[in-house]
């Protein structure tokens, strides 16, 4: 007769079974989540863990020759693309939770839809050109996009690959700087946007963006000048932007698109540079140049703190709209010069030459047409590409650009608007069918807090990497300046605002009261205060560099600030209160949009919004940010993403899955052991 199971024995064995199922769907549950972390969506319908932007092919890089009646056509249907990609990002961060749970919400939702939108743009820019031309072939392969991590963990801030011609490559006639040095990886700090969200709401930059610039080897090279090069410099200045322009406009790349670039641009010289401005517009606009002769434009993506306060833009279009957020700081001083070849003379720019330095999208088009270079004062020879600097106190930091120095010498622009004009090669020489221009050499000095604490306005998907930086010009010198530069260049001169460069056959010896510097123009604005006027620099290739009184010594002292650049001694625009200059600047003034008299029409679904108002914090003094990363958020923000904490985050519901299976297993064994011997 076997005896009834005590109620003890019942329980132990539910026990074990509850284990069992629930160790197994703890392992269950594990598996599921960690489906989604593999490669990058489009390539195995898995979505990277580390997946933080979209990657897609730059369909203006692709494009055969355009033709001029077709190209604001091509370039609306190039800017539309843009705002598809912004859009399509928008979506993908709003449920970039949801995604890597469910890759393929990734395909259904985003990618497929923006293939979509991006095959119809590109056949309609097919279209578009073969009206005037050869219909291009084979651009399909162009629509589709992916996921991709940010590739925070492939470079280490050198200058990758070699140098080539008729791209930006390679910061001017040095062929390329090393950039990076030996320790160019380590990244200091913990910059995460004063929030724990990562940066500028969540999409970056990151601590692994920025390196201290004093573990950076010098690496500044320039080609060595020849009998025949032309060592003269000549300086315009334009002012600091104190009129406060700003505009999420790119006249070059999209013209007749309000909010183009997607990111704030700072504007010095011309005042009448927005999306629909025309040649004859910018040959008419008011100049902040001492030198009313030049009416160029030049102007960059913004600087801002990241401190958690919110700038006017915060819900405008290239601004909080598209996920710029922070301060603008107002540069502290900027620098243009123009330089020479190292191995011969330069010819004069032609008027309304446009010119690109740098890709906005380096990030995910790769780093062949890149040209950023950052740096800190008194560390001018070495330059980092793809980091921030962390520049150390007393140190300011430093943006600074070469142009490209060759022309094609018959177009003032082109369809990718690069192959116009190009970089020289590594001896300085220009490339066949090119000659030798005159050279910009930008130089934009920021009073940031030391540390990390600030980023650049960027596109949303390049998530504000400093390798996107870059900088645009166009070329609005009067006939008589442009000759004059291109004389004091060619006769190794020293030329400044207001003053003349003399021509080499001039003979006339001046009048007794003339010794000195020629008196300037009626029109042209009186010389600066030397104290405030920056001293030309007087080499063609290495950016130009402070008074060396301004580098800490080793010992890590900090150099005494430069008071005579600060931002609290800036002065308001020459002959107007700052009140009228904000009244009267044309970022302020009614856009002439669609219904404005020779305005292009966009094409359907092109953004035509209202132009931007102007920052009118931009237009007062400079404040020190009210709040900063405490060493907790700088240590937390430094943190290793994707490494053993993360995936120990992944994994405990697997290894707890199995022990309570295992567990489950050891104890309907153990019962069963202790029934048996009950029956006997």
């Amino acid at each position: 007769m076997t005896r009834r199971r005590p109620k003890g024995a019942q329980r132990a064995t539910v026990a074990a079974v509850a284990l069992i199922l629930g160790g197994g769907g703890l392992i269950g549950f594990g598996s599921f989540a960690s489906a989604g972390e593999g490669s990058s969506s489009g390539q195995d319908g898995t979505l990277s863990a580390g997946a933080s932007t979209i990657e897609c092919p730059e369909v203006a890089n692709a494009l055969p020759g355009v033709p001029v009646e077709a190209r604001t056509e091509v370039d609306r249907e190039l800017a539309l693309m843009d705002s598809q990609i912004t859009e399509a990002y928008a979506k993908f961060a709003e449920r970039k939770e949801q995604i890597q749970r469910d890759p393929q919400l990734a395909e259904n939702a985003i990618l497929n839809p923006l293939k979509d939108k991006r095959q119809a743009s590109i056949d309609r820019i097919a279209t578009a050109i073969g009206r005037g031309g050869e219909k291009p072939q084979g651009m399909d392969e162009l629509a589709p996009c992916e996921l991709r991590d940010d590739g925070n963990d492939q470079g280490d801030g050198q200058n990758q690959g070699d140098n080539q011609e008729g791209n930006d490559q390679g910061q001017g006639q040095d062929g390329g700087q090393d950039q990076g040095g030996d320790n160019q990886g380590q990244a200091n700090g913990g910059q995460d946007g004063g929030q724990d969200n990562g940066g500028q709401v969540g999409n970056g930059p990151e601590a692994s963006d920025f390196a201290d610039i004093q573990s950076i080897q010098p690496n500044v090279k320039a080609p060595q000048a020849g009998n025949d090069a032309s060592t003269g410099t000549f300086a315009t200045d334009c002012g600091v932007n104190e009129n406060g322009k700003f505009n999420p406009d790119n006249v070059i790349v999209a013209p007749g698109v309000a909010n183009g670039a997607h990111h704030m641009h700072d504007y010095v010289g011309n005042q009448a540079n927005d999306a629909f401005a025309s040649d004859d517009d910018l040959a008419n606009g008011d100049t902040t140049c001492q030198n009313q002769g030049d009416k160029s434009t030049y102007y960059w993506p913004v600087l801002r703190l990241q401190n958690g306060q919110d700038e006017n833009d915060a819900n405008a279009d290239g601004g909080g709209k598209d996920q710029n957020t922070g301060e603008i700081q107002r540069p502290s001083e900027v620098t243009l010069n123009f330089v020479g070849s190292p191995v011969g003379k330069v010819t004069a720019m032609p008027r309304f030459l446009r010119i690109i330095t740098g890709d906005a999208k380096a990030l995910t088009n790769g780093d062949k047409n890149a040209n950023a270079s950052w740096s800190c004062t008194g560390f001018e020879d070495r330059q980092l590409r793809d980091k921030y600097p962390i520049c150390p106190e007393g140190s300011k930091v430093v943006r600074s650009f070469k142009f490209q120095s060759c022309w094609d010498g018959q177009n003032i622009d082109s369809a990718n608007h690069r192959t116009h004009v190009s970089f020289a090669n590594e001896n300085g020489e220009c490339s066949d069918g090119f000659r030798a221009i005159p050279q910009l050499v930008q130089r934009i000095v920021y009073d940031v807090p030391p540390g990390p604490g600030f980023a650049l306005d960027s596109f949303p998907e390049q998530l504000h990497k400093p390798i996107t930086d870059h900088g645009d010009f166009i070329n609005v010198f009067d006939e008589k300046l442009m000759n004059d530069l291109v004389d004091c260049i060619n006769n190794g001169q020293k030329c400044g605002p207001g003053e003349v460069a003399p021509k080499p056959d001039e003979t006339q010896a001046p009048k007794p009261d003339e010794s000195q510097a020629p008196e300037p123009d009626e029109s042209q604005a009186p010389q600066p205060d030397e104290t405030k006027a920056p001293e030309p620099s007087n080499s063609a290739e290495a950016p130009p560099a402070p008074e060396e009184t301004d580098k800490p010594d080793e010992g890590g002292a900090a150099p005494k600030p430069d008071d005579t650049t600060g931002p609290d001694e800036t002065p308001a625009a020459p002959g107007k209160p700052a009140e009228e200059n904000e009244e009267q600047n044309p970022a302020t003034s009614p856009p002439r949009g669609n219904d404005a008299p020779g305005a292009a029409e966009p094409e359907a679904g092109v953004p035509a919004e209202p132009k931007q108002q102007v920052l009118k914090a931009a237009t007062q003094e400079v404040t020190p940010p009210r709040a900063y990363n405490t060493p907790a958020q700088v240590a937390n923000a430094a943190a290793p993403q994707g490494g053993l904490a993360d995936t120990g985050a992944r994994m405990w519901p697997l290894a707890a899955g199995a022990l309570l299976l295992v567990a489950g297993v050891v104890l309907l064994r153990v019962r069963g052991r202790g029934g048996s011997a009950r029956h006997l």
